[in-house]
């Protein structure tokens, strides 16, 4: 629908229609890849899976190429003066469009002793279960449910969904959703899992992205941990979002410095109306070019000035 209206409004204002227009693949296809390969194709923006989007950076050596992949989004958790609005925040986060957005929190890091709120110590396993507690009331109705999850995308998502839960305790089962309009939609809840961070086996769970309605409560033995991991999981595999609570100046001045320096935009203490995967266009950057997850950022200066070139044409006067 977006692009026929596109190319009618293009018509009406006197320009060709083909300035937009869409090709369809079936799985497996490889249009894209043929497309992308065309001597007369000059710039490709890209956003999907890593595996397609570093082939594009490879292959599409005659082109502009802008890729916004995907990455292993992390939040730290430190302590909060805002419990509630904290579980809040993040149960909405983790909940919006069934985890499937580029943005999406995957790993959050808790310290194992708990950490400090308004509402006093909380352990690592409160926090946990508050957290579920949380998700599970705000997805409580199916209409409410299925207007902030959808559907899933594809079989994968479901696969992934499903396997999770044989990776550690689970935290918050996933459970199924019916959606009256559509009966053959296939909508699920979050599902929460606890990890250990110092186990070799947990890392390699949440090392990875598991794109979906998929979350790892992972316990560290300490925020500085939680610093080191956050820095070697945004250096390694990229981030699109990191997320940050803290009451304390010390530990935002460090987080602050660890996504300067491994490039990753950073979200401190939400705990209203504004979620770490809620990026808007024009006013906060989305990617940054600088971490695996992305080769740009949208939309800063380079992203849309380097789509410009200088030719002149000279004569004898």
């Amino acid at each position: 629908m977006t692009v026929r209206i596109a190319r009618e409004v293009l018509g009406e204002a006197g320009f060709d229609p083909n300035l937009v227009a869409l090709a369809a693949e079936r799985p497996g296809e490889g249009i894209a890849k043929t497309l992308a390969l065309r001597p007369e194709i000059k710039i490709i923006d890209y956003t999907g899976s890593t595996g397609f989007g570093d082939w594009l950076e490879q292959h599409a050596r005659q082109a502009q190429v802008y890729t916004e992949k995907a990455g292993v989004n992390t939040v730290v958790i430190d302590s909060t003066d805002d419990y509630q609005g904290m579980l809040s925040n993040l149960a909405f986060s983790l909940s919006l469009y069934s985890g499937q957005m580029c943005t999406t929190p995957q790993n959050l890091l808790i310290p194992r002793d708990g950490i400090t709120t308004d509402a006093g110590p909380k352990s690592y396993d409160e926090v946990v279960a508050d957290l579920a507690a949380s998700v599970s009331g705000l997805l409580g109705d199916d209409g409410r449910a299925n207007a902030l999850l959808g559907a899933l995308v594809n079989p994968d998502v479901k696969a992934r969904l499903e396997a999770a839960a044989g990776l550690g305790e689970v935290a918050l089962p996933s459970r199924e959703v019916a959606h009256p309009e559509f009966p053959d939609a296939v909508v699920r809840t979050p599902v929460i899992v606890k990890l250990d961070g110092a186990k070799p086996d947990d890392e390699a769970s949440f090392m990875s992205e598991c794109f979906g309605p998929v979350s790892f409560a992972v316990a560290v033995d300490s925020t500085g941990d939680a610093l080191d991991l956050l820095r070697r999981t945004v250096r390694d595999k990229g981030a699109m979002t990191v997320g940050a609570y803290t009451t304390s100046a010390e530990t935002e001045r460090a987080v602050e410095e660890v996504c300067l320096e491994e490039s990753a935009q950073l979200s401190l203490n939400l705990t209203g109306g504004v979620y770490v995967n809620q990026t808007a266009a024009f006013s906060d950057f989305h990617g940054s070019g600088g971490n695996p997850a992305a080769n740009a950022a949208l939309c800063d200066a380079a992203f849309v000035s380097n789509r410009f070139r200088v030719v002149e044409v000279r004569r004898q006067a």
